[in-house]
């Protein structure tokens, strides 16, 4: 089913991401990051400089001010998970989707003047740090605190599971600076490589997603000062963090979209190149009824994100509707790969061959930006009005 949500604008800046990826992230930088566990920081500088970076940073600082318009950065996913290339889609995903946005949308001009130009060019990277050692989906079980002082703040604790947390230079993070658990008694502050006190940790061996990094942080009495408090007063933390969700789980959908038609199209391609007994695999019967099947799912699921992406640009897509994109969209893309890597065969098994590598990558889409059954939750409490 033809798609008809990108006009000439998004399908020429298809051509520079593609110019890019034949440029400056080809299969082997996919090898080198794999090998070194990390998107090196050439590969982001050289993602700055053709401009597929930064794209929700608005012009004024130097980006792309693309933020309502979700389709530039969908593009970017499309071609990069197109290509193989799932690591370095989240390390994008991570500065676009999570880091920016805050800045944008909650940060003090001072904020933005700080770090949104370097952010654009990729020689600021930044992550979000919310998952601790003890609290997963539920943030307000959270434990990291950040103690007022003369100057500033007091930080310590520990967070897990941070995506490009040990290449971030700017970490947004999720703290407790007052009592209990009611939405006010959170905040987020930005804490910055260098700043004595915080540790990036081990980096955390993973299912997938080999080429890029995730951390474990530590922080001992590190003393942010009060101008990184996001926003410029305490208390928002909780609720600025609902405000990014519904972008980030549109991201998580756009995401597994793009690896469910990567499915696709691999499978196909390779079940029209194999023989067996003397035939093409596509030829049987089953083949051909499980690429029917991919093929149709494929399109439902542009049909429903590309609405998703029409809401999002005007302002419309609410908490629910993104858990819904969130959980039905990764649930159909492991399905698709799962078909995907059957279809391979013992191929399918081996990671030079991009199928395996993206059923890999894929598991964590239905864990993070919320699990599914998180998602799920959300949905029905809309639907039976408990709050």
């Amino acid at each position: 089913m033809e798609r008809d949500i990108y006009d000439e604008d998004h399908e020429a800046f298809r051509g520079v991401v593609k110019e890019f990826i034949k440029r400056s992230a080809t299969d082997e930088h996919r090898k080198r990051w794999e090998a070194d566990g990390e998107i090196d920081r050439a590969t982001m500088l050289a993602a700055g400089e053709a401009g597929i970076i930064g794209l929700s940073v608005p012009e004024e600082f130097g980006g792309a001010g693309m933020l309502q318009d979700y389709r530039f950065r969908a593009v970017v996913l499309e071609e990069t998970i197109k290509a193989g290339l799932g690591s370095l889609a989240g390390a994008l995903g991570i500065q676009d989707d999570l880091a920016v946005p805050y800045l944008v949308h909650m940060g003090t001009q001072a904020q933005k003047e700080k770090w949104l130009p370097g952010m654009a060019t990729g020689e600021i990277l930044g992550a979000l740090a919310m998952t601790e050692p003890g609290a997963g989906s539920d943030l307000r079980g959270i434990r990291t605190t950040a103690k007022k002082v003369d100057g500033g703040y007091l930080v310590n604790g520990a967070k897990t599971f941070i995506s490009s947390g040990k290449t971030a230079d700017i970490v947004v993070t999720f703290v407790k600076t007052g009592e209990g658990d009611r939405p006010d008694a959170f905040s987020l502050l930005i804490l910055e490589d260098g700043m004595a006190g915080f540790d990036h940790g081990k980096t955390l061996q993973k299912m997938g997603f080999h080429g890029w990094d995730t951390a474990e942080l530590s922080f001992s009495d590190v003393l942010v000062p009060e101008e990184n408090l996001i926003g410029g007063k305490e208390g928002l933390g909780f609720v600025q963090l609902m405000m990014n969700l519904p972008l980030e789980r549109l991201s998580i959908g756009v995401a597994a979209a793009a690896a469910g038609e990567a499915a696709f199209d691999w499978t196909r391609d390779y079940v029209l190149s194999r023989e067996a007994f003397g035939e093409r695999v596509a030829d049987f019967q089953n083949t051909r009824f499980k690429l029917a099947d991919m093929a149709t799912t494929v399109d439902v699921m542009w049909t429903y994100v590309d609405r998703a992406m029409e809401l999002y640009a005007d302002q419309k897509l609410t908490a629910e509707e993104a858990a819904k994109v969130k959980f039905w969209t990764t649930d159909r893309e492991a399905e698709l790969l799962d078909v995907g890597v059957q279809l391979h065969g013992g191929y399918g098994y081996i990671t030079e061959y991009p199928i395996a590598r993206a059923y890999l990558d894929a598991r964590v889409h239905r864990i993070y930006g919320g699990t599914n059954e998180i998602m799920r939750d959300i949905v029905s409490r809309k639907i039976v009005g408990k709050r």
